[in-house]
């Protein structure tokens, strides 16, 4: 049986500490699936189109490693691509908390599925998408907390 992970998020935009969550995964499974969630309630600085762009762009030289975007649960995603964990990385404590709420209630909707954590690298604790974002909207240069193939 394969090896299929899925990683949800909303990737608004991909960070650098997404890209070494990703790539470590990579390692321990057949198949990650960097899968996009489309959220129609939740404002996105990029679109569904250039956040694929962005990450089919990081991992263009890893096969194993592909993108795509969903609607709905994520139980419901991973059994639509016969995967049978879901990735989620951990900057600190309140990421545990908020992640460990979200895996059990995943459990218990579909135990057959098991939700992994990864602990970010220590040089990109501080990163997330949101912080990247607001350089991004205030002219501010984010090249240097984005994977080196994103351009925005």
């Amino acid at each position: 049986m394969e090896r299929i992970a899925i990683f949800p998020g909303s990737f608004d935009p991909i960070t650098k500490g997404h890209e070494d969550l990703i790539l470590r995964a990579s390692r321990l499974f057949d198949k990650v699936i960097v899968a996009i969630g489309v959220n129609s309630t939740k404002k996105s600085h990029f679109s569904s189109s250039e956040r694929m762009k962005h990450i089919e762009q990081t991992f263009v030289t890893k096969p194993n490693i592909s993108v795509d975007t969903f609607e709905g649960l994520t139980t419901d995603y991973c059994r639509k691509m016969n995967a049978h964990y879901i990735l989620r990385g951990l900057r600190n404590t309140l990421d545990f908390e908020y992640e460990k709420s979200i895996a059990q209630l995943n459990y218990q909707l579909a135990p057959e599925i098991e939700t992994l954590f990864l602990t970010t690298s220590a040089e990109f604790a501080g990163l997330s998408s949101t912080i990247v974002r607001e350089i991004i909207i205030n002219g501010g240069d984010p090249s240097i907390f984005l994977p080196d193939n994103v351009q925005v």
